[in-house]
């Protein structure tokens, strides 16, 4: 039977080494304009199972290191306009995943899919999250069958997520502010051979914690929606152990200051960043309290208000896909290419094989979700695994004040990288993970007019061009 905790009904002070931890939030004479509501299950397999993230990985899970959750926070404003956040200790949703996901809750809640934003923390340390087929070879069928199982109770498990979060609605004060952590640096390192994974501390990382406060009309804190940009990987391809990693760790932290409080983790641009050091449960555990304590730090900081209305947009930008090379072409990156455009590579031949090659996609639909939280708050998004390098572009197109940036939201299909990167090469221009094809670097300027489109439709005020 599926366990849901509604938040309400918990404790709401604690004491902690003796001192009362401060829950009024500056926001508490605030009046309640909004209805949340909230649910939480845990997603943690029961037992052995295949690990998703790296592909070094040989054999199931062996333990647990910390549980899994998926959380819901519904939300509603005074005009009846209604969304649904649900994020979840995973890797992330490809489209096939995401939108069975998305479908089944617009079945169960009435919702559209643009009132249903989903986000995944990419941690490396959970499940293979698949809708239908998981067909590795290496993996043995009993194993295959096991992470089927999983992932169709997983949809029923975030479906019915939504259901309790709505029925959970009672009045709320949002208010936000941001704050900022170390230990993200820029992973795209410059070598002689070119551009590989390594640690690049002069690159550019987005170390911005936005947070999103959530207060009964009393003042007590409910609710924490907190984000960082960072890979999920501080746990390396040598753990067998189920963790959320850093993430899990920094929501595992919050709750633990603010009992009875719901924390929820959203992602940032992490395409390009990851944490620095990595390799051991202590340094996740570390880099989780650390982020944990920024957000708690922040909560009692002067947040600003987020009054509505509440604006919801989805869009699916086509995102041109590079011309499709010539068979030769294909066999000379197969042979002596960049590594990571080898797969792709392969693919494409193996299509070309099978005489489908004028089937292959030009553009790939890039989902991207805006929502408008009157005129104090822009939370933006994403799909993909969008690198830190769109940060500044698209502070730049829509203006850095009020902005949230969030990305692997909805469907995880590929690194979505900028231009410039494409020219550099490495890992992040390996092309697409499920489908065939490599982005084109027209596919920076139709993802920024969209997001650009997006706000305006919503309601915010974005720079002249």
């Amino acid at each position: 039977m599926l366990r849901f905790f509604v938040k309400s009904d918990l404790a709401t002070i604690t004491l902690l080494l003796g001192s009362l931890i401060p829950l009024a939030s500056p926001a508490a004479s605030a009046e309640a304009e909004w209805r949340v509501g909230l649910a939480r299950v845990k997603i943690t397999p029961e037992g052995p199972i295949r690990l998703d993230g790296y592909a070094e990985r040989n054999r199931p899970s062996e333990g647990v290191l910390s549980d899994l959750y998926a959380k819901a926070m519904a939300i509603e404003d005074r005009d009846g306009h209604r969304a649904v956040l649900i994020t979840a200790d995973l890797i992330g949703f490809a489209a096939p995943v995401g939108d069975a996901i998305r479908s089944a809750i617009a079945e169960k809640t009435g919702l559209t899919r643009k009132q249903i934003l989903l986000n995944c923390s990419h941690t490396h340390s959970a499940p293979v999250v698949v809708l239908r087929g998981y067909r590795k070879p290496s993996v043995p069928e009993g194993e295959r069958r096991t992470v089927l199982r999983y992932n169709k109770n997983l949809r029923g498990q975030l479906a019915d997520l939504a259901v309790a979060g709505l029925a959970d609605l009672k009045p709320a004060v949002l208010s936000w502010g941001t704050g900022k952590v170390g230990f993200v640096v820029n992973r795209r390192e410059r070598t002689r051979y070119g551009w590989r994974i390594g640690v690049n501390r002069e690159g550019f990382a987005d170390r911005t914690v936005p947070v999103l406060r959530v207060d009964s009309p009393d003042g007590a804190l409910r609710a924490v929606v907190f984000g960082c940009a960072c890979h999920g990987v501080t746990l390396t391809q040598d753990n067998y152990l189920v963790s959320g990693d850093y993430a899990g760790f920094a929501q595992e932290h919050i709750e633990k200051e603010y009992a009875g409080a719901q924390a929820m983790f959203m992602i940032g641009c992490a395409g390009s960043a990851n944490p620095d050091p990595r390799g051991t449960a202590d340094m996740a555990r570390a880099q989780g309290k650390a982020l944990g304590a920024e957000v708690c730090r922040v909560l009692t900081g002067d947040l600003k208000p987020v009054r509505g209305p509440l604006r919801t947009e989805l869009a699916r930008a086509e995102i041109p896909l590079a011309p499709t090379p010539s068979r030769e072409e294909l066999e000379r990156i197969v042979k002596r290419g960049p590594r990571p455009k080898q797969f792709t590579a392969r693919r494409m031949l193996a299509a070309l094989a099978a005489g489908s090659i004028k089937a292959l996609p030009t553009h790939y639909p890039m989902p991207i979700a805006l929502w408008q939280f009157g005129d104090d708050l822009t939370l933006v998004g994403l799909s993909g695994e969008v690198v830190s390098e769109y940060v500044p572009l698209l502070r730049d197109a829509l203006g850095p004040e009020r902005l949230w940036l969030a990305a692997y939201c909805n469907d995880v299909f590929g690194y979505v990288v900028t231009a410039k990167i494409l020219e550099e090469g490495g890992y992040e221009t390996r092309g697409l993970f499920h489908q065939i094809g490599f982005l084109s670097p027209k596919a920076q300027d139709t993802i920024l007019t969209t997001v650009r489109d997006l706000a305006q439709k919503a309601g915010r005020r974005v720079p002249e061009r």
